[in-house]
């Protein structure tokens, strides 16, 4: 019981603490806020820690299971070459730690990007299929914002000020009631955090 209430009482009186800070400019709070974000880039540096241990045990179990373990050998030989190449040789311009990412992560990350809008592109078309006013509408706004950010559109004159309207005026206003209903959501999640409502973080 002594385990679970400590961790609550920490994270209450921080939570406090870190909020009555914003509303009292005080040289006092404002250095106890500065020490608190020290710590705090010291215990989420530590994060990645765990991550490399996680990915290590991982794929290291998996190298036990001969018909998944290709993938994960080539995991492990990639994040050790990279690790003593950058740690060994530095990461500046011309290493060879600065090649590798330059000439392969970059290029991952291009390809797992464009699988990405593929995907979007075919929900896309799946969830443009008009089915009533609202779905015709936004099947029509949809062709309209591409043609209008693509070349094409520049052949047609009034297509780009039609897509800069509809990107500042109505996109930008749904843009800015679900960024307030983000909002609304983590103030509510960090008040039940703090008053200790929600103890999942707690592993129950």
């Amino acid at each position: 019981m002594l385990q679970r209430r400590i961790p609550l009482v920490i994270v209450f009186i921080t939570g406090v603490l870190m909020s009555i800070q914003y509303f009292i400019p005080h040289p006092v709070s404002q250095s106890a806020y500065n020490i608190a974000l020290t710590w705090f880039r010291g215990v989420s540096s530590m994060a990645y820690a765990i991550a490399v241990i996680s990915f290590v045990r991982h794929h290291s179990r998996r190298l036990k299971q001969p018909q998944n373990s290709f993938y994960s050998a080539v995991a492990l030989a990639a994040f050790l070459f990279m690790c003593i190449v950058g740690f060994g040789f530095g990461i500046e311009e011309g290493t060879v730690f600065y090649k590798m990412y330059l000439n392969v992560q970059v290029p991952l990350q291009a390809t797992t990007f464009s699988l990405l809008a593929f995907y979007m592109a075919s929900a896309a078309y799946r969830a443009f299929r008009v089915k009533g006013f609202e779905a015709t509408l936004l099947l029509i706004t949809a062709f309209i914002v591409m043609f209008g950010v693509t070349t094409i559109g520049n052949y047609i004159p009034f297509i780009p000020k039609l897509t800069e309207w509809l990107m500042a005026v109505p996109n930008l206003a749904s843009k800015r009631g679900i960024l307030i209903g983000v909002g609304l959501g983590m103030i509510s999640t960090s008040l039940k955090i703090i008053l200790g409502i929600e103890r999942n973080w707690l592993g129950g």
